[in-house]
Formats: C-alpha cells, sequence, structure tokens
C-alpha cells in the first residue's frame, strides 16, 4: 500500500521538499537561460532533486505556482512530478481540490493519470464525503493516497477551524474524526492509511489533539521553516509516533537567495534539505 512505502521512507527521512517554485525563486544561471519560464522551472527543480534525492522522504508539488504560468507552466508540473517519480520518490500534488461528484471525478483521473499523476493528492473535504468519495476508487485500486486539510497552518485557520459546535467540540475535530473513519478500511501493514491529513506545525495543542483522535492517520505537516515551525516542535508528535513527513519548501529552495546566483545554488539547498533533516533528528 501506498501509505506503507510513504511511512517506510519517513523512517529514513521525515523531510518533504515543497517544490512550490516560482520565478522570482530562480537563480540568475537559471534565470538567464535563453528558454521560457517553464523550461527554466523545470531545470531548476530537476537540479533540486538531484541534490536532495537522498535526503528527503518525498516531494510535494504546489499546483498553483504552475498554473499562474499557463501551458509553459503545466509542462514543468508534469516533467517535475514524472523526474521525480522516475527517481523512486514519492510524490504529493498539493492541489486542494475541494468540488463534488462528477467534477471531482475528472480531478481525481486528471491527478492519478495520465500526464500529471501523483501519488498522493491534497484535497480540500469541507463539502463533505461528496469531496473525497470520487477520489476513493484510485485509492482502493490504483495504490493512490490522499491529505485531506484538517487544520491547516495559516493565521485564519481558526477563522474556521477551530468554531465549536452544538456539542462542544471544535469543527477540525469533527474533520478529523471523518478522515479516520473514511480511511478505516484502507489501512496497511503499517498501522496507517492511506487516506491521511494535513495539519499545520503552526497549531501544537490542535496537533496533539487530532493525533489521539486518529491513531491510524498519517500526517502531512506544513509550517516548517519559512513558517516558524522547527524540529522541536515536531518532537512531541514523534515521541507519540513516528506518523508524518514534515513539508518545508521556501526554507529549502530558496535557502541560496542573497549567496550565489551561479550554479553552486544546489550546494545551498542541499545543506538546507539536510540541516532540516538533522534539525529533526536530533529529537528523535
Amino acid at each position: 500500500m501506498i501509505m506503507d512505502r510513504l511511512y517506510k521512507a519517513a523512517a529514513e527521512s521525515p523531510v518533504c521538499v515543497g517544490l512550490d517554485t516560482k520565478i522570482d525563486y530562480l537563480p540568475a544561471c537559471i534565470a538567464n537561460m535563453d528558454t521560457n519560464d517553464g523550461e527554466k522551472i523545470f531545470e531548476f527543480n530537476k537540479k533540486i532533486i538531484d541534490a536532495t534525492a537522498d535526503l528527503a522522504g518525498c516531494y510535494k508539488v504546489q499546483v498553483a505556482c504552475y498554473e499562474a504560468l499557463g501551458l509553459e507552466g503545466m509542462s514543468a508540473y508534469a516533467r517535475t512530478v514524472q523526474y521525480a517519480r522516475a527517481q523512486g520518490k514519492l510524490v504529493i500534488g498539493d492541489c486542494k481540490r475541494g468540488d463534488i461528484a462528477s467534477t471531482a471525478e475528472q480531478y481525481a483521473r486528471g491527478h492519478f493519470e495520465g500526464d500529471f499523476e501523483v501519488d498522493f493528492l491534497t484535497v480540500n473535504a469541507y463539502m463533505g464525503y461528496d469531496a473525497v468519495s470520487p477520489y476513493l476508487p484510485y485509492v482502493k485500486d490504483h495504490d493512490k493516497g490522499l491529505f485531506i486539510l484538517t487544520h491547516t497552518s495559516n493565521p485564519s485557520a481558526k477563522d474556521l477551524q477551530e468554531q465549536k459546535l452544538e456539542d462542544g467540540e471544535q469543527v477540525f475535530e469533527k474533520m478529523a474524526d471523518l478522515v479516520e473513519k473514511w480511511g478505516g478500511d484502507l489501512v496497511g501493514e503499517s498501522g496507517y492509511s492511506a487516506v491521511g491529513a494535513v495539519v499545520g506545525l503552526t497549531y501544537p495543542e490542535a496537533f496533539a489533539d487530532i493525533q489521539a483522535r486518529c491513531p491510524h492517520t498519517f500526517f502531512l505537516v506544513p509550517g516548517y521553516g519559512a513558517q516558524g515551525g522547527t524540529g522541536k516542535d515536531i518532537a512531541d508528535i514523534f515521541k507519540r509516533s513516528r506518523c508524518a513527513v514534515i513539508n518545508s519548501s521556501r526554507g529549502i529552495i530558496c535557502a541560496h537567495r542573497g549567496k550565489t546566483e551561479g550554479p553552486d545554488f544546489v550546494d545551498y539547498i542541499r545543506d538546507a534539505a539536510a540541516a532540516m533533516k538533522e534539525d529533526i533528528l536530533q529529537w528523535l
């Protein structure tokens, strides 16, 4: 099962490198190439993957960064996910799809087949089970996985997600219970379901609550690095269980900025990924 593979990869390294690549992140040696922006972004990503493959447990690719560049960008997205997977790495398509029924079926087909095929997809399920069920045939029959937004890392997450319901529970708690339920018959040998949850590092009390509620749920954790999270913040999570991959995007892929514009940019990126891995593992 796909989550068993991610669990094993995360045991070696819980680092998820976020390829949320924008044009202004590129060093001059790539930005000045005589080609289109999509080609430049793919070249940048390819070099990052080559430099960090032995340090990363997986990669996350934020589709919005590529959609913004039109066809050139989506070509870069396709080539990036294909290249990472060809290196034997698991790839999370960070698309946060949130529609239902036949539309969600098309999203599932678009991201679990063909040019944009990834191993996991992030999904916004705040429209309920109808926003999840169209993906489950791929999870069950094609060894794919989901990460469902549960408690996100952004400051205004509490505006909705921490609101209390009539029974006294908070909205994110209800979502956590649903995620555990939806993935109940998809648990692998690792003890974790192919239906995982996105839970931000920036709300540690909420994370502890969710982790207690969801013993079979594996987590994709944003909030490290540029958003302020550190290895110490992860310590309590991993003391309870090795149940997560920790994403850093800008903290890794922008590590060269202000230091070099040359091809040695990959050295700074590799160093940042290695430092993140060390920062996390020192607390285990």
